[in-house]
């Protein structure tokens, strides 16, 4: 069956450079968002409580709520309460969406500074704390989010003037309405790797943790280490004579006496599909056709293949991303902690 190996040592060296950016270890708030970016919601929260992290960030209920006793802190970025909790925090992200929420929550304030996305307009700051207010909900932090901080300049330049500007009118609003102290947090992985001194309250680290930040060329990326490798199991092998074809559409045809095996990691796993035809493991084994849903062909006649140690490197191979690759991943497929 194929299987999911998590390094926690990779893990681990990737908390401490991310430690020493925040400058103390309650500052670093781990994103688990989407099954931990596929490599497993439980498996890397009980890591991340094991090496100290505190705090925790979510995109719904749902995921809060199967980690609720790991953190004392979590953030869920995309869902409503219908309770208070002490621990969850919940995220504003529309002006309209204020009475949605259950009194007595606790609840932090998204600003669109420059993405248009997600977030109050800038515009609308003082309502929003009106409202707020008037719903009785535990306003804690005012935050952000970069479109840019992976690739341009001027508009990450642009967005923090903008964060600025919130963070001085929130804090004389806070005041007003006695939502005091307020915190303010803005980095994701790519801001934080670019930031010289941090100074916020918070960051928000999804990919940099999971060691498949790949932005900046600096010395700390550098330094961040995979922490998901992903292997297959053989299925059968046969020899394969000059003509022979492999898989559907006989999309691969033997160019001499070779041997091919099936493995059992298909797209129906999460492996892409996008991958077909010219996919190269990390020990340059080729696929030998397309992806199907439960399988894939290989020039190996190994039992156990590694299909991929670097979700940056697989990535390309697919045209994409490692966010995709990564999430992805099957739930259903075992995940080890070695």
């Amino acid at each position: 069956m194929a299987y999911i190996t998590l390094h926690k040592n990779h893990f681990f060296n990737n908390l401490d450079i991310i430690a020493k950016l925040t400058k103390a270890k309650d500052k670093v708030a781990l994103v688990l968002k989407d099954n931990a970016y596929g490599h497993g919601l439980l498996e890397i929260a009980n890591l991340a409580r094991e090496y100290g992290i505190t705090k925790a960030v979510v995109r719904n209920n749902a995921e809060a709520k199967q980690i609720e006793d790991l953190f004392e802190y979590i953030l869920v970025l995309a869902d409503v309460s219908h309770e208070a909790d002490e621990k969850i925090r919940y995220t504003i992200n529309d002006l309209d969406a204020i009475e949605n929420f259950a009194k007595n929550t606790k609840v932090e304030l998204k600003v669109d500074t420059g993405m248009c996305r997600n977030g109050i307009m800038m515009s609308e700051l003082e309502k929003a704390f009106e409202c707020i207010a008037k719903q009785s909900l535990r306003l804690e932090a005012v935050f952000t989010h970069h479109s840019s901080a992976d690739e341009d300049n001027k508009y990450f330049d642009l967005q923090n003037e903008n964060f600025a500007i919130v963070k001085e009118k929130a804090k004389s609003l806070a005041k007003k309405y006695a939502f005091t102290p307020l915190r303010f947090h803005s980095a994701n992985s790519a801001a934080l790797f670019r930031c010289n001194d941090f100074t916020e309250d918070m960051a928000r680290v999804g990919i940099a943790a999971y060691g498949c930040l790949e932005s900046q060329n600096s010395l700390h990326v550098k330094c961040l280490k995979p922490v998901l490798s992903l292997y297959a199991q053989k299925i059968s092998s046969r020899t394969l004579q000059k003509g022979d074809c492999v898989g559907y559409g006989a999309a691969f045809e033997a160019a001499f006496t070779c041997k091919v095996s099936n493995y059992d990691i298909g797209y129906g796993d999460g492996f892409l599909r996008s991958c077909s035809h010219h996919y190269k493991t990390p020990q340059e084994i080729q696929i030998a056709g397309r992806i199907s849903m439960d399988n894939s062909s290989f020039l190996s006649d190994k039992k156990e293949l590694l299909i991929f140690d670097d979700a940056r490197v697989a990535a390309k191979f697919a045209d994409t991303i490692s966010y995709e690759l990564l999430t992805a991943l099957k739930e259903k497929i075992p995940r080890v902690v070695t």
